[in-house]
């Protein structure tokens, strides 16, 4: 006789499958990793030739990605941040006051050296965002995440036009992982969007980009 066929097991989707999908999320949309990103993309473009393009892309990577990373690891190793994603708002303040003098000189060196408008007006929305973020962290977490992925590709748009568009999905995405974390509000992912296309469209102004 004939043994009955097992149940077909229903498909479960493990609950903890979401928090590391977040993680990676989180990990990968760092905003160190996006400006390095953004500005090696920029360099490229804007480049006459090797030498020329591996110029722009220390100057304005150093500032945004190198310096601000190497400073977080020193912080973190030193006991004087409690984890690399600065979870404790008192700390983030201090922090960002670092930031800024990192992208205030980036802006500066790259108007030094005449790099393109682009890559100047973007290190310049950085800083900018940088100061507005230290001081809203006085009294609330705004979401880096969301600015950083949103800057970045605010500033490919204006570069490439409507090409960089469905990576736009990137945005809700990276402010899902937060909140799913726990690291944020859905007002302060709002906020750190909302910061990134105000200051990256006012310095893309001034810079006659836009």
């Amino acid at each position: 006789m004939q043994a009955p066929s097992p149940q077909p097991t229903s498909l479960r989707v493990r609950k903890r499958v979401w928090t590391d999908a977040a993680r990676i999320l989180s990990t990968v949309c760092n905003p160190f990793l996006t400006s390095l990103v953004l500005f090696v993309i920029l360099a490229d473009v804007r480049s006459s030739g090797t030498a020329d393009f591996w110029v722009l892309a220390f100057n304005s990577v150093f500032f945004t990605s190198i310096a601000p990373m190497l400073f977080i690891f020193y912080l973190y190793a030193t006991d004087r941040i409690s984890d690399l994603d600065m979870s404790i708002r008192t700390e983030r303040e201090r922090v960002f006051i670092a930031f800024v003098v990192f992208y205030a000189l980036g802006a500066l060196d790259l108007w030094l050296i005449h790099a393109p408008a682009i890559m100047t007006a973007s290190m310049a929305g950085y800083a900018a965002s940088a100061l507005v973020v230290q001081w809203i962290t006085r009294y609330w977490k705004i979401s880096t995440h969301a600015l950083g992925i949103t800057a970045p590709l605010v500033a490919l748009t204006v570069l490439f036009g409507e090409k960089p568009v469905p990576f736009y999905a990137l945005i809700p995405l990276v402010g899902w992982s937060r909140v799913y974390l726990r690291a944020h509000t859905l007002l302060q992912v709002v906020a750190g969007t909302l910061l990134a296309l105000g200051t990256t469209l006012l310095f893309f102004r001034v810079f006659h980009l836009v």
